[in-house]
């Protein structure tokens, strides 16, 4: 069983991950991030598994890096799929929606912007702190907020440092829906089961494009590239399945495969 979260693998094919140092606010060290790791290559490998979500056990998302167990020199391992086991993944086609309960500081940020989706508790605050201690935000935050919300905004985050509430966040484009507080699971449940509904290979295929389309050098490139994942949902039963589903006026059954 995991010791620095809890996971749960529901049968509407979503897999709930819950960040659990609430003494530390969610706050991550490297066993930690090396657990979470570890869970995420496991949902990759789950057929049975077609959305993640990640949140936080109680009244926020992640503080980031735990500079108290660093101070106290814990022990250090290698984390290479990053920071949350997401921020230096580079392969996982699946969607990750990051709930956001609370506050999300630094590599708890890096983690939300490793996600495909945002969805943020009215109560949600984001930064990239770090120059306040010296650091710099080195799990991708320096490189996906740019990318994201465009250099001039993203330089006002974080030469400053500032927090941003969700609300803020939904203006600038890194969040994309922010909903009460206590409906937010409920809410981004909602939103994974708008993903369930398409067919799971054209959703892999969809985002494998669409990352792999902004590292290329031009339009024309991207469009002409070859994508695996694309030749994976056209050889698909799922690729039959939705037209003939559509024609037939009900609802697809799709298998992943």
């Amino acid at each position: 069983m995991p010791e620095f979260c809890k996971v749960e693998k529901r049968d509407d094919h979503i897999m709930i991950v819950t960040i659990n140092r609430p003494d530390r606010l969610n706050a991550l060290h490297p066993p930690g991030n090396a657990e979470l790791g570890q869970v995420f290559d496991d949902f990759a490998a789950d057929d049975d598994m077609w959305v993640a979500i990640i949140t936080g056990e109680g009244r926020g998302f992640s503080a980031g890096n735990d500079l108290r167990y660093q101070a106290e020199g814990g022990e250090r391992m290698a984390t290479p799929k990053g920071f949350g086991g997401l921020s230096s993944r580079w392969d996982l086609q699946k969607p990750v929606i990051a709930a956001v309960n609370g506050v999300a500081m630094g590599g708890g940020f890096e983690i939300a912007l490793s996600c495909d989706l945002i969805i943020a508790s009215d109560q949600a605050r984001f930064a990239l702190p770090e120059p306040k201690v010296g650091l710099a935000a080195l799990a991708g935050g320096l490189n996906r907020l740019p990318r994201q919300i465009g250099a001039k905004r993203a330089l006002g985050m974080i030469l400053t440092g500032r927090h941003v509430p969700a609300e803020e966040g939904k203006e600038l484009g890194f969040v994309n829906d922010v909903v009460p507080h206590d409906e937010l699971m409920e809410r981004t449940i909602e939103w994974a089961h708008m993903i369930t509904a398409c067919a799971p290979l054209s959703i892999r295929a969809s985002k494998d494009v669409v990352y792999r389309s902004l590292d290329s050098a031009s339009l024309r490139e991207s469009m002409e590239a070859h994508y695996d994942s694309v030749r994976a949902m056209t050889t698909s039963e799922d690729f039959i399945e939705g037209p003939k589903a559509f024609s037939e006026k009900r609802p697809p059954n799709w298998k992943g495969k």
